[in-house]
């Protein structure tokens, strides 16, 4: 033995390979000295952990997490990471930020800039916050209606036109609800060209969003791809932008979110100055650009997997398609082809309630990642370590049995008058909870009510099941498993 490590190459070779396993064995103390006795992998795999899980997620997967108790935890390359599985848990995360705040995806910061307003916390959250709420008004969300209804008729002729063929229809919801918020967002500030393409690139985005990514964005990795995807996005929004400020300057009334925007902070200004109040905050064109890139980071993906479960649980249950659409005859006194109207939506309580029981059934956002900031003793058997990924989960909650009976099944009438499930808004975390909660979540509601109110009315759309369709795909949100197989013919007036 000691004439063979005498050899130089053998001794390297020794040397490298105790190094190695010095490396490993730590690697393992750090995490079981993490992991202590909650549920979870037994031992970490070598410097990977649990990458691949993370990289082809299942709601399976994600089930069996959950059941294995109220916190579990698993470990990706250098990152630990702890779910909690219950309700109380989860709105306890979501309402501490002295101990955790939002850490998005560690792959968000590449792609929404680290400079963006969603990684600000404390005060200057608050405040960047407060200045965005004039855009989610009820009188704001009046001027976005009329845009979406146009967006709404394109699309559905579009549908139409397919003269009745059957195939997925996952893509082209994800297709009409891009460009209801682009519209929405920019009105016409953008060419049909240019938002077509801005739908294409963002695709890159949403496949970049796993919740732990390869960490560096290499050429060629999702991540990359997703940056100059971003990079293109935010150079048309910019141009939007100055376009917008010229309008503006012209006394034009606002045709969109950002204009609204450009005139209320024109008008603060002016208010400021009569007052002899300081100055308030302006904001240049990469910051309100990059922040209308958050609100269709935020809307996008989620909203597109719930206009793809509406369109399949309404197919699959006619009798509440049925009411819904009665529900539409009568609030419009008959007249069907009148201007879609925020009132009308306002009118519309069954409407309302198919929305939310849809959205808690099926909600796009499972999970939000925070990250420890601190040492948290988050109950009395654990602390969470410092810098661990903490990640809040909101179906468990949203199947929980006591606030929404038989939890399983679709049943609005559990938010009506006779139902149960608004006695429980804590575990309706569908828009999260806390001070991040989302901003939009009225505008999400309305858009949602809106195009089933107007698809109720205008089409007849069959659901061709397959052994996959209750089945849930895992694609930064969940969709199912066979893609939606729809066709949609039109449907012919019916008098009031």
């Amino acid at each position: 033995m000691k004439t063979a490590f005498s050899q130089p190459n053998i001794s390297t070779t020794a040397i490298v390979c105790s190094a190695v396993v010095g490396l490993f064995a730590y690697e393992q103390y750090w995490y079981l000295s993490k992991k202590k006795s909650l549920p979870g992998p037994k031992f970490k795999i070598p410097i990977i952990g649990a990458f691949l899980d993370s990289l082809y997620p299942t709601f399976e997967g994600y089930m069996s997490k959950w059941k294995s108790g109220e916190l579990s935890c698993v470990s990706v390359f250098d990152r630990f990471v702890v779910i909690a599985s219950t309700c109380d848990i989860s709105r306890k995360i979501l309402n501490s930020p002295a101990f955790a705040e939002p850490t998005v995806v560690d792959s968000m910061t590449y792609i929404l800039c680290p400079d963006n307003w969603v990684f600000l916390n404390g005060k200057a959250h608050v405040d960047y916050r407060r200045g965005l709420n004039v855009l989610f008004t009820r009188r704001a969300l009046g001027i976005y209606i009329p845009i979406q209804e146009k967006v709404y008729e394109r699309h559905f002729n579009e549908w139409l036109s397919l003269d009745g063929k059957v195939e997925e229809y996952w893509m082209r919801f994800r297709e009409i609800n891009m460009e209801s918020s682009l519209r929405v967002f920019l009105g016409d500030h953008m060419s049909d060209e240019v938002a077509k393409r801005i739908s294409l690139e963002y695709f890159n985005i949403t496949a970049a969003l796993e919740l732990v990514n390869f960490p560096i964005p290499l050429p060629g990795t999702k991540v990359y791809k997703a940056i100059q995807s971003r990079k293109y996005i935010v150079k048309h929004f910019i141009e939007a932008i100055k376009d917008g400020r010229k309008r503006m300057e012209t006394g034009e009334e606002p045709k969109s979110l950002m204009d609204a925007w450009l005139q209320a902070m024109k008008e603060e200004e002016v208010e400021s100055e009569k007052a002899g109040k300081p100055a308030p905050r302006k904001f240049d064109d990469r910051e309100i650009a990059l922040t209308i890139l958050t609100f269709l980071f935020a809307s996008q993906d989620a909203t597109s997997s719930a206009l793809t479960w509406a369109f399949q649980l309404l197919a699959d249950h006619s009798d509440v398609l049925d009411r819904v659409r009665e529900e539409q005859i009568r609030v419009r006194e008959g007249k069907l082809d009148q201007p879609l109207t925020l009132e009308l939506m306002e009118s519309s309580t069954y409407l309302r309630q198919v929305v939310k029981e849809i959205l808690r059934l099926r909600p796009p956002v499972l999970m939000v990642p925070y990250k420890t900031t601190r040492e948290w003793p988050i109950t009395d058997q654990y602390t969470v370590p410092k810098n661990a990924m903490l990640i809040p989960t909101t179906y468990p909650a949203l199947h929980d049995p006591v606030a929404y009976p038989n939890p399983d099944s679709f049943n609005p009438d559990r938010w009506g008058p006779q139902g149960q499930a608004e006695k429980h808004p804590k575990n309706f975390m569908v828009f999260g909870n806390g001070p991040h909660h989302c901003l939009g979540k009225e505008y999400a509601m309305m858009h949602l009510m809106a195009i089933i109110a107007q698809a109720s009315l205008q089409l007849e759309w069959t659901h061709y099941r397959t052994d996959k369709s209750d089945e849930i795909s895992i694609f930064a949100t969940i969709y199912p498993q066979d893609g939606c197989i729809m066709s949609f013919k039109k449907r012919e007036a019916v008098s009031a």
